[in-house]
């Protein structure tokens, strides 16, 4: 068995605080415990405990974390390692920090509700 690291997100340039807030979202499906990996096109912290997941297909998939994971929100980006080629509510995340780049918080993730943004 292979063991996959990847890491995904962005760190974000200095935002007003008014872009930095979480949007409305309306659920658009049944939640889901698991998406493909390969369909993630990008990932979108939103706080600590909020990542929005868009797709290839641009589906977007909202993950609230059961608890709030410390500098998610602030360091905007994490990374994960699985051996599967989903991505599952009973996978953890681990915050990237940026000064100098190491590890953060390990968290876990919750379930993926399919979404439709209303800014």
């Amino acid at each position: 068995m292979r063991l996959a690291l990847l890491t995904i997100g962005i760190v974000a340039a200095a935002a007003p605080a008014a872009d930095r807030r979480t949007p409305a979202a309306t659920p658009a499906g049944k939640p889901q415990s698991c998406i493909p990996r390969s369909g993630i096109r990008q990932t979108l912290v939103r706080d600590d405990r909020t990542i929005d997941f868009v797709t290839r297909g641009k589906r977007i998939y909202r993950n609230v974390l059961p608890q709030s994971c410390p500098s998610l929100g602030f360091e905007r980006r994490f990374g994960y390692a699985t051996s599967l080629s989903q991505l599952c509510s009973t996978d953890i995340i681990t915050v990237l920090t940026t000064a100098p780049l190491m590890r953060g918080a390990s968290c876990g993730l919750g379930q993926f509700q399919p979404v439709t943004l209303t800014r």
